[in-house]
């Protein structure tokens, strides 16, 4: 349960993206066609889609995130598959609208591995199809450390079942090819017991012109660029929309 716990915490209360979602979903898919939400993680594309009455196939690799989708999504056009993003076959599947949120595809590990979701997205996409994908705005990105910040960004918090959650971001730096994000995570009972532990999150650095170039190899072509604009609490994207 604390993996789900966390990626509500971290991801979940993002909004900022879902106008885009919806407006790219009712441009590419008709009705009864399935959109492919890929990292679906706990529904939070999926379920906005699916309550805009749209089908949608949530892939993750993640079974207990994807068993807590599943529960959320009751009675919604929601179907689930658990696969890596890199390698996944869906046989005799495709779609008109292959989304791919919050930066998922720089969290695959490289260049080689950009260019195999890649491959396995165009095999998967209907005829007029899109793939769209989010990226991080490199522009947007400062570095910091906890021991050099004088302020550091808010910490995210949720109070669950008598237990309350911290999530503090404590710093970005740049490490060769990636972005090293950390996070102070920390648990304090009703007792005042506090557990803590330190996660880290790798996004590969990927510009916009790198996608299309690797985008190009697998004979998918940029049709536009949208911007998604930064939050308090969220860095910018670029979303490619490839074909």
């Amino acid at each position: 349960m604390s993996e789900v716990i966390w990626h509500d915490i971290e991801c979940g209360s993002y909004r900022q993206d879902l106008p885009l979602w919806l407006a790219l979903a009712a441009e590419y898919a008709s009705p009864g066609a399935q959109i492919l939400d890929v990292g679906a993680g706990t529904g939070r594309v999926s379920l906005t889609l699916a309550r805009a009455g749209h089908e949608v196939v949530a892939l993750d690799t993640s079974r207990v995130l994807l068993a807590e989708l599943a529960r959320r999504a009751r009675g919604l056009p929601v179907e689930t598959a658990q696969a890596d993003a890199r390698t996944f076959t869906l046989p005799g599947r495709s779609f008109p609208l292959i989304v791919v949120p919050m930066q998922t595809l720089q969290l695959l590990g490289g260049p080689e591995a950009h260019a195999s979701f890649l491959l396995r997205a165009r095999q998967h996409l209907s005829p007029g199809g899109a793939v769209a994908v989010a990226i991080a705005s490199m522009d947007d990105f400062e570095e910091f450390d906890a021991e050099q910040a004088e302020a550091l960004p808010l910490p995210d918090v949720a109070e669950i079942a008598g237990r309350a959650y911290f999530s503090q971001p404590t710093s970005i730096r740049r490490e060769a090819d990636a972005f090293v994000l950390e996070r102070l995570r920390e648990v304090v009972d009703q007792h005042g017991e506090r557990r803590s532990s330190v996660d880290r999150t790798r996004l590969d650095l990927l510009t916009p012109r790198r996608l299309e170039t690797l985008a190009h190899a697998v004979d998918l072509q940029t049709r536009e660029l949208r911007r998604i604009e930064p939050t308090d609490a969220h860095i910018g994207s670029e979303v490619v929309i490839l074909q």
